[in-house]
């Protein structure tokens, strides 16, 4: 028997007091509607810095009222925020080093205290830079051209910063690893292996000498067609702010200095620059903000904030979510970046901004000339409209994280040019690769979710399989055929477009994976990767034993339109009519299989219930070893175990929130978060909408069952000081507003524990995905089900495993739990 325990996260506590300057918001009554349309055959790739304004079906939208608000000039005063007091205490809440992590384990029953490694690093920079001129501080919080997408030039003893994207690997550099995307490692619902994906990108960040690594991303899947949904964990907080931790946790342990993106509110792409996202507090705190107070749980170095507006204020200029909620609430001792561009004055630095990237005012401006920060810093500085205290503030995070991550211990020089990846000059051959293909083939193995199977999987040594569609194949002209991988696929699809990608070192295909197998078992392949010649696939796969039909959609980063999709998909249908290959298929083979690469759901109708599509194999985006991932799966060598991080829908209007198309070139949007707390399956349990999978979905090459359900009440262990705080909360009273007070130890040690058994009653070996979700009563105004905690246990066949969560009863903020 073996035993499992897991601490869940908890929902950030609704504060008496704070506003985020708008109204609450209820759930509509029906969500918006939405346009759906075939992906053409002659697909264009544009790419410009400005996004159309045209290209999309004209949907209704709204411009604010009043444009973005800003910050007066004046004179303003600074006092640092107060260190978080919490006192270590051992086992719960120890001492840790970002070097040396807790452990691993499915069963998280440690909050690392962070604290002491944040105030020795603090004293260190203090003391360096307590010779600095304004000059010199103010050049450690404004970006430079240089070889990285970012860079801060040396200071004195400070030898400057190299900033480098991306969320999966190291960016235009050579001889590193594409790893699977955020979507897919969410897909594995492991812990272990997120964190092992975090280390090793933190090693390959590291050796290629770039201090930070720009991710994880983290928005939410709020709208199904999100262009960047793929980068980040999801559509759920609990399971984005899990992955989120771990991969912190992994990266930093690697070397390299986290951060995480995009704060907040960045869930569409259009006029990403030009919208204002309008969050009622309740729902900011308990949906968008909680993945990153997990990331400052796991004591991530830096923040980015994003280039959409937040109740009418821009990101990087928002004293609320900035100061108040980051800074204050979290207790966070990083420094706060902007996005590449996204500064919009220089008072954003009262209002919590500490680095403005990359340094212009535009993309390429030298920050010499033309910068918000730089040269206008200092002048605010100098006549004190920025107090001189702010500076050194803003300047002693920054060194501070350089010092949190011991990066002044030894760091390896900076091997890659972002401007030149093929100038042999500045990119010696460093190879950071090492063995790191094979955790990437069990993510992209592990990530994998069966939808469907009618007995057919997995395969054993069948005698003929045809492959159809270019999904299938190799691209064309080779993995990265395109920059930043912006163009429209002509083979598997691995990553979607945008700063989010990195180049590969080679890309494994299912046709080159699928040849090797059918090498062994001596089957007869053939393919087809013509998506547009229906009649010649369906002659294709007559009196074949299996047809493995693959299709794809993808989506990225605004700046670059593929086909008409300026980012965020204008449709939920598969690409290269994906939908009709699959039933020219179905039609003229029995035993048709469907393997899909997307980016996010997709609408199946079309032929999810046709009786010849026997398996649908949901893969997701599997980096390097992506077509190796799904063999592993198709042929049980990886018995699946992934689950759904999102909802699969029967129609796009089920969905409770569309993308906000149009608007004019000087027009800033409107985009209001109307649902409230009732995103992707929280809306569908609250409007009883039947999904076609759900979320946490997944099927197994074996069965499992669950039985001896128990629940515990677990008495806290805190300190005697923060026993009045339970007592006050479970009395119903609100958390007081102070320093770290969201990220204190009291709300994040278990309440209750629930065990139960986990038997494996199948005849393979499998694993299994646990998950705990908490129900409550209508009179909580609380979704009707929200996930609570997960693990993942893996059983021999008649093994039995007993799995042990716990959770906090202080986490549910409006009301009393029901059940379970």
């Amino acid at each position: 028997m073996r035993s499992f325990r897991l601490l869940p996260l908890l929902l950030l506590p609704f504060v008496v007091g704070q506003s985020l300057n708008s109204t609450s918001i209820t759930p509509s009554s029906s969500p918006a509607s939405s346009t759906s349309s075939s992906t053409s055959s002659g697909a264009t790739t544009t790419l410009s810095i400005s996004l159309p304004t045209t290209s999309h079906t004209p949907t209704s939208y709204l411009a604010t009222e009043t444009g973005p608000l800003t910050l007066p000039i004046s004179e303003y005063p600074f006092s640092p925020f107060p260190t978080p007091s919490t006192a270590p205490d051992p086992p719960i809440y120890p001492v840790t080093d970002p070097w040396y992590p807790p452990p691993v384990t499915p069963d998280p029953q440690i909050v690392p205290d962070f604290g002491p490694a944040w105030a020795a690093a603090y004293t260190k920079a203090k003391t360096l830079i307590a010779n600095f001129t304004v000059w010199d501080k103010v050049n450690l919080t404004t970006g430079i051209n240089g070889r990285c997408v970012g860079n801060i030039g040396p200071v004195g003893d400070f030898p400057g910063l190299c900033l480098e994207d991306s969320p999966l690997g190291v960016r235009f550099a050579a001889d590193v690893t594409s790893f699977p995307a955020g979507i897919t490692t969410a897909s594995t619902w492991n812990r272990a292996l997120m964190r092992t994906r975090g280390l090793y990108m933190g090693q390959e960040f590291k050796g290629k000498g770039a201090h930070m690594a720009l991710g994880p991303m983290m928005n939410m899947g709020r709208i199904a067609q999100g262009g960047r949904n793929w980068e980040g964990f999801g559509a759920d907080p609990f399971l984005s702010g899990e992955a989120a931790f771990e991969t912190i946790l992994g990266m930093q342990a690697g070397g390299v200095q986290a951060t995480a993106k995009h704060y907040i509110n960045n869930e569409q792409e259009w006029k990403r620059t030009q919208e204002s996202s309008n969050v009622d507090d309740r729902t900011e705190h308990e949906i968008y903000a909680q993945p990153f107070m997990r990331s400052v749980m796991a004591g991530v170095s830096s923040i980015m904030c994003s280039y959409n507006l937040v109740n009418d204020s821009y990101a990087c200029n928002n004293n609320k979510t900035l100061n108040d909620m980051m800074k204050r609430e979290f207790g966070f001792q990083g420094f706060i970046m902007s996005d590449w561009a996204a500064t919009t004055e220089t008072l954003s630095a009262v209002a919590g901004l500490d680095m403005n990237m990359p340094g212009g005012v535009l993309f390429g401006e030298n920050s010499t000339y033309s910068s918000y920060f730089g040269g206008n810093l200092t002048a605010f500085v100098m006549n004190d409209t920025i107090s001189m205290a702010r500076l050194d503030d803003m300047a002693t995070r920054i060194v501070a994280a350089w010092y949190y991550l011991h990066q002044d211990e030894y760091y390896p020089p900076v091997s890659f040019n972002s401007n030149d990846p093929l100038d042999p000059s500045t990119n010696p051959y460093v190879n950071v690769q090492a063995n790191h293909s094979k955790v990437v083939r069990q993510i992209a193995a592990g990530g994998i979710v069966l939808l469907k199977n009618e007995g057919v999987l997995p395969l054993d040594k069948p005698r003929s399989i045809v492959l159809v569609g270019s999904d299938a194949a190799p691209p064309i002209s080779g993995p990265n055929e395109y920059v930043d991988q912006g163009g429209d696929p002509t083979g598997i699809l691995a990553m979607g477009w945008g700063s989010g990608t990195d180049n590969f070192t080679y890309l494994i295909s299912p046709y080159e994976a699928i040849q090797a197998r059918a090498r062994w078992d001596q089957t007869s392949v053939s393919w087809d990767f013509d998506d547009w010649d229906l009649d010649s696939a369906g002659n294709d796969v007559i009196d074949k034993e299996v047809a493995i039909v693959f299709v794809n959609s993808d989506s990225g980063e605004g700046y670059i339109t593929v086909d008409g999709n300026a980012g965020d998909r204008q449709n939920l249908t598969a690409w290269h009519q994906g939908d009709q290959l699959i039933l020219a298929v179905a039609a003229q083979n029995n035993n048709t299989i469907v393997v899909t690469n997307s980016v996010g759901p997709l609408i199946l109708e079309p032929w999810v219930e046709h009786p010849n599509v026997t398996a649908i194999v949901w893969a997701s985006l599997g980096g390097n070893e992506a077509g190796n991932g799904i063999v592993d799966v198709l042929y049980g060598e990886w018995n699946p175990s992934g689950r759904l991080p999102y909802t699969i829908a029967k129609n796009v209007s089920d969905y409770p929130a569309q993308p906000v198309f149009g608007g004019t070139a000087t027009d800033i949007l409107s985009i209001n978060y109307t649902e409230g707390l009732y995103i992707d399956y929280r809306w569908f349990d609250y409007k009883n909408i039947t999904p076609r999978y759900e979320f946490g979905f997944g099927l197994s090459y074996t069965t499992f069952a669950y039985s001896d359900l128990q629940i515990q009440k677990v008495e806290p262990v805190v300190d005697s000081a923060d026993t009045w705080l339970i007592d006050n909360w479970e009395n119903g009273g609100a958390s007081p507003i102070a320093e770290g007070s969201t990220t204190a130890l009291w709300l994040h040690v278990p309440a209750y524990q629930v065990t139960f058994n986990v038997r494996n009653e199948g005849s393979l070996y499998g694993g299994e995905i646990p998950q705990l979700y908490l129900h409550h009563p209508a009179s909580a105004n609380e979704p009707p089900s929200i996930l609570k905690g997960f693990t993942n246990v893996a059983l021999e066949p008649g093994q039995t495993g007993m799995d042990a969560t716990e959770w906090d009863d202080r986490v549910f903020g409006r009301g009393e739990q029901q059940g379970l």
